[in-house]
């Protein structure tokens, strides 16, 4: 997939005012609208121009494009980072749109039914919800915290330029939370109109890559090294879960990545995870002659062939 430079769509430089990328876009969708030019490849560059607009006159897309994109460049190979936009905050619903491939990718879930950048509002209603991506650390799932987080707000300025400020919460991190549940805030989305209520926020649950375990859904997953007579003979290993160290009885004959499972030492959720051991077979190495005589035994009086199975 190709990035693409919504400034240079647009034909603004990047620190293009609000109306210099209102006036920009006015020019262009005027010059391409298919009602109007019907040259080849018209209408194409006419959705591209929309999806430029709708995120350069989005303060809040705009300020995420920006960190995103700032070390690429137009037609450039792009993938974009996993939980790139953790900490952004934005506002409203996901909306419609014809979108490309490179738009969904980064704004497929933050995006808001918006109207030439502001969006609809009636006398007396609730404030918008706004929404976040946050990333805590799998203890604090395990065992519920309260931790301080900063979100990234963007806005304009007076002069039409936009600006990101920290917003500092503390939130109360629920024990069993997964990932993809969310956190709301009530009253911390945007201010109601002709005094109704403010929305609320609601902050999405990620988990930071933790040195210990994997996380899927409710389960974890640790990677449990045994040497290879355990694995052979069987036998009874010490391993680490979250609620402290158990025996683990390794049945005899196990094989390299067979999983044992230990009901309920997952995130403690309702009903509770369950924890996997995958068992990594090690082998000691043939540093010293007594190793190399007794791997040099093993081959005469084993005659294992570990690639008997490819028929070669």
């Amino acid at each position: 997939m190709e990035f693409k430079d919504y400034y240079k769509i647009l034909g603004v430089e990047r620190n293009a005012t609000e109306d210099d990328i209102k006036r920009a876009y006015r020019k262009l969708a005027r010059k391409f609208h298919p009602d109007v030019n019907k040259e080849d490849g018209a209408e194409a560059k006419f959705k591209e121009i929309g999806e430029a607009n709708d995120v350069l006159s989005d303060p809040e897309k705009r300020a995420a494009y920006d960190q995103l994109g700032k070390d690429y460049k137009s037609g450039q190979e792009f993938r974009p980072p996993p939980d790139w936009d953790a900490g952004f905050e934005f506002s409203g619903r996901p909306g419609a749109g014809d979108f490309s491939d490179f738009f969904e990718s980064i704004f497929g879930g933050a995006r808001a039914e918006r109207h030439h950048g502001r969006t609809h509002t009636t006398f007396r209603t609730r404030g918008e919800d706004h929404h976040a991506k946050i990333l805590i650390d799998l203890q604090d799932a395990l065992e519920g915290a309260t931790r301080t987080i900063t979100l990234r707000v963007p806005e304009l300025d007076e002069g039409g330029h936009v600006l990101v400020r920290d917003k500092n919460l503390t939130v109360q991190i629920p024990k069993g939370v997964t990932e993809g549940q969310s956190i709301r805030l009530k009253g911390q989305g945007s201010p109601g109109m002709g005094g109704g209520p403010a929305g609320d926020l609601y902050l999405e649950i990620r988990f930071k890559p933790d040195q210990r375990y994997r996380v899927v859904g409710k389960d974890l997953y640790l990677d449990l090294p045994v040497a290879p007579w355990e694995a052979a003979l069987g036998a009874s290993v010490k391993m680490p879960t979250p609620g402290g160290a158990i025996m683990l009885k390794v049945p005899p004959g196990s094989a390299h990545g067979r999983e044992l499972r230990v009901r309920g030492r997952g995130i403690p959720a309702t009903p509770p995870g369950d924890l996997y051991a995958v068992l990594k077979i090690v082998w000691p190495p043939a540093t010293n002659e007594k190793a190399r005589q007794i791997y040099e035994e093993m081959a005469k009086e084993l005659a294992f062939d570990p690639r008997a199975s490819l028929g070669v």
